[in-house]
């Protein structure tokens, strides 16, 4: 069922009009959804109402405009769509060679249509069926994805229905990596919300793998919101390849909360979007604790990408590593906002961040803000960040041993990248990434070449 925005208001006032939408629908989501999920939906709506939608004076926004991205009159898809798609026939942008786990998700809707290889105990299903039939599992639901803090996580909080769930227990450890093709189709244009929720226990170890389209031309607006839970000894990789059409707006927040001597990772590559900002925010609240976090993005044309990073150390002897790199072309746009903080009594917490930029035109623009917060006295921290053009006396070295100017450029462009994508620790997924990678670097991936919708946008 599809609930159509029925105010009509000023474009000034935006927040009003979403505030006016919830009031609209307000009982029809609180019927149709689950006590563990309505318990925060009033609260994260009063925040929304206090914040509204972010505007260049909130200071952790004040490098994304997105005013333009709220505007369309959206339909919102708050209940699944009756027809059951098949991901066959609408998609075939698998990894090839690696043996995954894959389900879909639609317009944030979870769809499951076959057995999955999964040990016995873990859970990797629909949120919105495991809110309602195992709500004791969702017992720290909201509970790092504060709303609070940010208007886009409580906006999510308060419409939020369905995404994935995974739940891995106490010891296990899922060999095959789970694959999510993240899709978004509609007949007009839309605003979808997505709430996805992972647990590993104690000794558990995951490896997802997320992959965001879109399959047809109209506007979207994606806000999706992942709380991630890492308990003591355990492991978790969690990979995101954004590539999505001009017209849409990726509005992305992950959330990582880890305990005593786990290990958690992050990869985003932002292939292509007219609009991308992702929230990532780590909480090292357990002794001996590691968080990598690792991101590159090729814009070009008008797309902008914002990349925003919080890194708490709660607790003393913990790493964490931060490398961002982005190559921006034509007049695309990107910034990268990364802060450290170090709590008072987290000794011996050794933390490093550093965002690198590539800009291939005098029009592409580039800001960025790395940030340190130290309370405590023994630490090694760092951070850094340089924005520049290609090396033209590298350029002309390369050129010297008889290389074409454009296929110097590309090998330029390439070694630039290579050191985050070699980050990745699936050979098949890293392959692929590096193909993705030398198209889009050539202009080649303004589709996908085995999407069965040829989107040209």
């Amino acid at each position: 069922m599809l609930f159509k925005m029925s105010v009509i208001v000023d474009q000034a006032d935006l927040s009003l009009k979403y505030t006016a939408h919830y009031n609209e629908v307000k009982e029809e989501l609180f019927e149709s959804s689950s006590d563990i999920l309505n318990a925060h939906r009033n609260k994260a709506f009063q925040n929304f109402v206090l914040q509204g939608i972010p505007t260049r004076k909130n200071e952790n926004y004040k490098y994304t405009n997105l005013q333009l991205s709220f505007s369309p009159d959206f339909q919102f898809l708050h209940h699944k769509p009756g027809q059951k798609a098949n991901k066959e026939e609408l998609f075939r942008c698998d990894v090839p060679d690696l043996n995954t786990n894959l389900v879909y998700v639609l317009n944030g809707w979870f769809y499951k249509d076959s057995e999955l290889n999964l040990p016995e105990g873990v859970i990797f299903d629909s949120l919105d069926k495991i809110a309602k039939e195992r709500p004791e599992l969702l017992a720290e639901y909201g509970s790092i994805a504060l709303t609070d803090d940010d208007p886009l996580v409580a906006l999510n909080t308060a419409f939020a229905k369905d995404g994935f769930f995974l739940y891995v227990p106490k010891g296990v450890v899922i060999e095959q990596p789970i694959q999510i093709i993240n899709l978004l189709q509609n007949e007009k244009d839309s605003f979808s919300t997505q709430r996805n929720f992972v647990k590993v226990e104690e000794g558990g170890k995951a490896r997802v793998l997320l992959c965001d389209h879109t399959l047809n031309l109209n506007q979207y607006l994606s806000n999706s919101v992942t709380e991630i839970f890492v308990g003591d000894n355990a492991e978790m990789e969690f990979y995101t390849l954004q590539n999505q059409h001009n017209k849409a707006t990726n509005l992305n927040s992950v959330f990582v909360k880890q305990g005593r001597d786990s290990r958690a990772t992050t990869h985003t590559a932002s292939l292509h979007g007219g609009m991308v900002r992702n929230n990532l925010k780590f909480i090292l609240d357990g002794e001996n604790g590691e968080a990598n976090m690792y991101g590159m993005a090729f814009m070009d044309r008008k797309q902008h990408v914002d990349n925003f990073t919080q890194v708490i150390h709660a607790k003393p002897h913990c790493v964490s590593n931060q490398l961002y790199k982005n190559v921006l072309d034509d007049q695309s746009s990107g910034a990268f906002s990364g802060r450290i903080h170090v709590v008072r009594d987290a000794q011996k917490t050794n933390a490093f961040q550093r965002n690198n930029n590539l800009l291939l035109t005098d029009e592409a623009t580039m800001q960025t803000k790395p940030q340190l917060i130290i309370d405590a006295d023994d630490v090694k921290c760092s951070h850094g960040a340089t924005v520049g053009q290609i090396d033209e006396e590298a350029l002309f070295y390369i050129r010297a041993r008889g290389i074409e100017e454009t296929k110097a450029r590309l090998m330029m462009m390439n070694a630039f990248t290579h050191e985050v994508v070699n980050e990745i620790n699936l050979k098949p997924l890293r392959d692929r990434i590096d193909e993705l990678v030398d198209k889009r670097l050539k202009g080649e991936l303004a589709r996908c070449h085995d999407c069965a919708y040829q989107c040209d946008c």
